[in-house]
């Protein structure tokens, strides 16, 4: 199964862990990797990723986040394709940087996006039917797999 996790995922781990809820999500986060890590699942990315993650100001959060990318070659480059479906997405009202994750996830032919960020996931939710691809919270999607596995 293929999984692409937004930067807002990669962050969690490295994000303040005195709310309740980013100490869930930091775990959910962190099975995630572990089963990428042993194999059971693949992770993909693209450029934006990268891109958002240059732009981390503090050089050892920095580091710290790159190294949860997938290796280069499961990198996807941006491209033309890549942006004409991201501009649709736009239009159906998500942000630019969303867009352009949701567009490559989709390219990448992932089974899902995993996101922190609750406007993207609630808005992934109302406009399912225009997208090619699930978008879910890590602790949710979580859920979800285990009541398929049981």
């Amino acid at each position: 199964m293929k999984l692409y996790l937004d930067v807002s995922c990669l962050n969690r781990p490295f994000d303040d862990q005195d709310q309740s809820r980013i100490r869930i999500e930091t775990a959910a986060v962190t099975l995630v990797c572990e089963r990428i890590d042993a194999g059971q699942w693949e992770q993909v990315s693209s450029g934006m990723a990268v891109i958002e993650i240059d732009a981390i100001t503090d050089a050892d959060r920095r580091n710290r986040v790159r190294m949860l990318l997938p290796e280069s070659k499961t990198i996807m480059k941006l491209n033309e394709v890549t942006f004409r479906r991201a501009a649709e997405l736009e239009r159906l009202g998500f942000k630019p940087a969303d867009a352009v994750h949701v567009a490559a996830a989709e390219q990448a032919k992932a089974e899902v996006l995993l996101s922190c960020d609750d406007r993207l996931c609630r808005l992934a939710k109302r406009r399912r039917r225009d997208l090619r691809i699930k978008v879910a919270n890590p602790v949710d999607w979580l859920k979800e797999m285990e009541d398929v596995d049981a």
